[in-house]
């Protein structure tokens, strides 16, 4: 356990953030959709006979039609619907007033939205008709399941890019170029679909292969970095941030400063589609990212040389370790994986642009910090970079719904990188021992 404190003692820090804003987002729910027909159909099956005559009211919308939809199949055999009608007040006025002449009309169940349309109280020949909707509950905004999974999706992206960034770290190093090699493979990708695979007609096996050089591309320029780091012994700051400039103009020069959006409707799989349930396919592909990089760092001769690089750079080489490989394995690694980035954000947004990725770079190194890579190297969990990210997300989440603005965002976010470094040197100093002091409170 006190191993366990040391390494993803964040995770506190996490727990503590959702209870926050669970706090501060508690407000009154009204069940919308399918889960808001499923429950109307409930309450209208206790309430009600099987003679009186329903008509169902829904604005016309994606959301509405599956609360009809799912209302419908909850009173199928059990009540009579006699209509229902989706559309504006006017639209909904008419047709009731149609069927009050044909014949009577014994209740209105209807969505919360429509609920408080005026003419449903103000209309003296609806006056009389009861009017049903689903009953509000009182839950934590930021605990819905829609917000949750946002969370989950926005910072995917971010999160992807850490792994590479994490490994970097670990080997004393630093990349300011992973946001603008996300957008060169963001730009590449489409490019490459429009020009030599047929645009919005290609075909899979084109997209993959467009989408798997773009990858390659990134990969190179990242293998480049690492040459120079380990050829030149270059500064990894002076280095990446010289491909960050030259990332960026090749992608500007390559989209000609423009979006690229002919792309085939099969390109958004990864970015928007769902293969298991509800969760998108890039949450998928993310958590089996993390998994495989786990493994790769404590269980592999190959993370052991990470953390020895890092640790002592020059006691790795005098034992044998091949620095040099090693440290151009990982900045390639990290070149790839900022180009998968830029794949999922060009698949999210249907799209390739040379505006993606700005600032990245300085989300995904506050991503790993937190989550307790130790700047100074040799030192950081995979794991504890995943709840860095998410530390950052909720962040971000909580004070959008709190509504707190976007320049007071920054504010706080630089103050969280500066705690999480402080923290850091204070542990790196003994001035600060997480494990102990957990150990001491627990015996």
């Amino acid at each position: 356990m006190k191993r366990f404190f040391a390494d993803y003692g964040m995770i506190f820090a996490l727990l503590v953030l959702g209870v926050l804003f669970s706090w501060l987002t508690w407000d009154e729910q009204h069940p919308t959709g399918a889960s808001g027909g499923r429950q109307l159909g409930k309450m209208i099956v206790k309430q009600t006979t099987q003679q009186q005559r329903i008509v169902v009211l829904a604005r016309d919308g994606a959301e509405d039609r599956a609360f009809t939809e799912e209302l419908a199949a909850q009173l199928a055999g059990k009540r009579e619907i006699v209509a229902i009608i989706h559309g504006s007040p006017q639209d909904a006025r008419k047709r009731i007033d149609q069927m009050l002449t044909e014949g009577s009309v014994d209740l209105l169940a209807c969505t919360p939205a429509v609920s408080t349309w005026p003419m449903l109280s103000s209309l003296p020949q609806l006056s009389e008709i009861p009017v049903l909707s689903p009953e509000p509950y009182h839950w934590p905004n930021f605990l819905k399941a829609d917000n949750l999974l946002n969370v989950a999706n926005q910072i995917v992206v971010i999160a992807v890019l850490a792994i590479g960034m994490t490994l970097v770290i670990i080997t004393a190093g630093i990349d300011l170029s992973v946001g603008s090699l996300l957008a060169l493979a963001a730009v590449a990708s489409t490019w490459l679909i429009r020009d030599a695979a047929g645009g919005e007609a290609a075909g899979t096996l084109g997209v993959v292969l467009c989408c798997l050089a773009a990858i390659a591309l990134a990969a190179a320029v990242g293998l480049f970095s690492g040459a120079m780091v380990t050829g030149f012994n270059i500064p990894p700051f002076i280095v990446t941030l010289a491909m960050m400039l030259v990332a960026s103009g090749l992608a500007y020069t390559m989209a000609g400063g423009q979006s690229i959006y002919q792309v085939p409707d099969s390109f958004a799989w990864l970015g928007r589609g769902t293969a298991l349930g509800s969760i998108p396919n890039s949450v998928v592909l993310m958590i089996l990212l993390y998994i495989i990089a786990h493994v790769m760092m404590s269980k592999t001769v190959l993370g052991r040389y990470i953390y020895a690089i890092g640790g002592n750079l020059e006691a790795a080489r005098l034992s044998g370790v091949p620095v040099k490989r090693v440290i151009l394995l990982v900045y390639l690694l990290n070149g790839a994986l900022a180009g998968l980035g830029g794949i999922i954000t060009a698949s999210q947004l249907k799209s390739g642009a040379p505006t993606y990725g700005i600032m990245y770079e300085l989300y995904v190194i506050a991503a790993v910090v937190v989550g307790g890579t130790s700047l100074m190297g040799g030192q950081g969990k995979i794991f504890g970079t995943l709840i860095g990210a998410f530390i950052i997300a909720v962040i971000q989440n909580g004070m959008n719904l709190t509504g707190v603005g976007s320049y007071m965002q920054k504010v706080v976010l630089g103050f969280v990188i500066l705690a999480a470094v402080l923290l850091d040197t204070l542990k790196r100093r003994g001035t600060l021992n997480l494990g102990k002091l957990f150990a001491s409170k627990t015996a």
